[in-house]
C-alpha cells in the first residue's frame, strides 16, 4: 500500500463512519493518541524540525485539517499543505530533568491538548531536551488525534522521526481509502449487515443473560468537563520473559493475562462476589485483514474494540481465565466482530455534535464496555537508530467520552509499557493509583510463582 513516488499526493474525501464517531467524541472532549520514543545522543533542534517536516511530507494524512458544512455535518478531509506540524521543543532544567519529565507533559498537556481540526494539520509534536547519566536525551513525543491515528500508527510515527533524523530517505505513502472500503468482502454490503446484526442479537442476549459490571463511577463529571489524567507502568526485561515463557507453557496470551489481571483489580477494588461477571474491551488491530492489507508504517485508525465478557471468582487461578479470554478473543477475531463492531458504530453513531448527546448518554449510562485493554504487542522498534540508542518508545490514549480507565500495552527495547489513563472525578486520583499497582502486581505475583 506505499508508493515510491516523489509526488506530492493530498487527501480530499468524506470521513469514515467510524472516522466521524472519533471527530465528534473529540470536540465534546480530547480524544489524542500520543507515541513517545527516547533517543539517546547528541541531536540538534534544527535535526528535529525537518525531520518532522519531512515525516509530515510523507504521510497524506499529516497534511490534512477537517471541515463540515454549516450544521456541523458531513466531515470531509482538506488538504493544509503549507501547514507545519507544530514542534514544541523544550530544554530541561536540572530541576525538571529527573527523566520523568515525559510523563508530566503527556499528564498534564498531551492527553487533554486541543488539536484544532479545522486549521490542521491533525497532529502535534514535543521534544524534550535532557541530560541524564549517559548523557544526552531527547524524549520524542507525536500526539495525533484518533481519527487519523491508532496505538501502532503513533510508534511508528515516532520511529519513523527518529531514523528520519539519523539520515534516512523519506518514503511517500499512498493516499488510502477509508479502512470500511477494504474489509474482507464477507463483511461489505448486506453480508456485513447481517454479520453486524448477528454480533448485535449475541451481545444483547450475554447482555441480559449475564448483566456484567462496568467501572463504577466516584462520581458524576459533564461530558464536556471530562479530563483524561495518566498513569505510567512497566514491566522490566527479566519479568516480561519469565511472563511469555509461562504464557507458552500454559496456553494463555501476555494479552490475556493483563486483561485477566485488570478484571481482577477492578473486580477486587469494588468489593465484587464471586459469579459476578465483567465486561471489558480489547482493541484490535485489523491492518492485516484488510484486502489489501494497511502496512504499520502508514497513517490511519486501524483498530475495533472487542468485549471479552469474564467472570469473577477471587480464588481461580488466572491462569484458567487468561486461557479464557485469549480463546474467546480468538474465535471473535475470526467472526470478524472487529468489522460489525464499525458497521454499528456506523449504523446507530451520530452524524453531527448537534444531534450526538442521545448517543453519548447511552454509551456512558448503559454501554456495555468502559474499560479497555489497548495492545500492540511486541514493537519491533530498533534499539539503534543511526548513531543514536533508542528507548521506551510506547503510546498512550486520552479517552474523550468513550471510556473510564484503560490501559495500553506494547512490548519495545526488552520491556513491556503498560500505561493507563483514566477520566479524572470519575475515578479518583487515589483508586486509579491503587488499579494500577494492582494490575501490576497480580502479574509480577503470577511471573514469581510461575518459577
Amino acid at each position: 500500500m506505499s508508493t515510491t513516488s516523489t509526488a506530492v499526493q493530498a487527501v480530499r474525501r468524506e470521513l469514515s463512519p467510524l472516522e466521524r464517531w472519533y471527530w465528534i467524541a473529540d470536540q465534546i472532549a480530547p480524544l489524542n493518541v500520543i507515541g513517545r520514543v527516547r533517543v539517546h545522543g547528541r541531536v540538534s533542534p534544527a535535526r528535529w524540525r525537518s525531520s518532522l517536516a519531512a515525516l509530515q511530507a510523507a504521510h497524506p494524512l499529516l497534511r490534512v485539517a477537517i471541515e463540515a458544512d454549516a450544521a456541523g455535518r458531513e466531515p470531509r478531509f482538506v488538504p493544509v499543505d503549507g501547514r507545519p506540524v507544530p514542534l514544541d521543543h523544550r530544554v530541561l532544567d536540572e530541576a525538571d530533568d529527573t527523566g520523568d519529565a515525559w510523563q508530566r507533559v503527556v499528564d498534564r498537556e498531551l492527553v487533554n491538548g486541543r488539536i484544532d481540526w479545522s486549521t490542521g494539520p491533525l497532529a502535534t509534536a514535543t521534544v524534550l531536551t535532557g541530560r541524564g547519566p549517559d548523557g544526552e536525551f531527547h524524549d520524542l513525543m507525536l500526539s495525533l488525534l484518533h481519527v487519523v491515528a491508532d496505538g501502532t500508527t503513533v510508534v511508528s510515527l515516532v520511529r519513523q522521526w527518529a531514523e528520519l533524523a539519523a539520515g534516512r530517505p523519506a518514503e511517500p505513502r499512498a493516499v488510502l481509502p477509508p479502512a470500511e472500503d477494504l474489509f474482507p468482502a464477507g463483511h461489505r454490503s448486506d453480508a456485513g449487515a447481517s454479520a453486524a446484526r448477528a454480533k448485535a442479537e449475541r451481545d444483547e442476549n450475554d447482555l441480559g443473560r449475564l448483566r456484567p459490571r462496568r467501572v463504577e463511577a466516584d462520581r458524576a463529571v459533564p461530558f464536556e468537563q471530562r479530563r483524561t489524567r495518566f498513569l505510567h507502568r512497566s514491566l522490566d526485561a527479566s519479568a516480561l520473559d519469565r511472563l511469555a515463557g509461562a504464557c507458552r507453557a500454559r496456553g494463555a496470551t501476555v494479552h490475556g493475562v493483563l486483561t485477566a489481571a485488570m478484571v481482577r483489580a477492578v473486580a477486587a477494588d469494588a468489593g465484587a462476589a464471586d459469579g459476578t461477571w465483567y465486561s471489558i474491551g480489547s482493541p484490535v488491530d485489523f491492518r492485516g485483514d484488510l484486502e489489501p492489507p494497511v502496512p504499520p508504517d502508514d497513517v490511519g485508525s486501524y483498530v475495533a474494540t472487542i468485549p471479552s465478557l469474564v467472570e469473577h471468582v477471587a480464588d481461580r487461578p488466572l491462569w484458567e481465565t487468561a486461557r479464557e479470554i485469549s480463546a474467546d478473543l480468538r474465535a471473535r477475531k475470526a467472526r470478524g466482530e472487529q468489522f460489525s463492531m464499525i458497521r454499528l458504530v456506523g449504523d446507530s453513531g451520530p452524524r453531527s455534535l448537534a444531534d450526538s448527546m442521545p448517543f453519548v448518554r447511552h454509551l456512558d449510562e448503559k454501554g456495555p464496555i468502559n474499560f479497555c485493554i489497548s495492545n500492540i504487542g511486541r514493537f519491533p522498534f530498533p534499539d539503534r537508530v543511526g548513531p543514536w540508542r533508542a528507548t521506551g518508545a510506547q503510546f498512550v490514549a486520552s479517552l474523550s467520552v468513550v471510556g473510564t480507565f484503560v490501559a495500553t500495552v506494547n512490548s519495545s527495547h526488552h520491556q513491556l509499557a503498560w500505561n493507563f489513563t483514566y477520566a479524572e472525578g470519575l475515578v479518583s486520583d487515589e483508586r486509579a493509583a491503587r488499579l494500577a499497582d494492582a494490575c501490576v502486581e497480580t502479574v509480577l505475583a503470577l511471573v514469581r510463582a510461575a518459577g
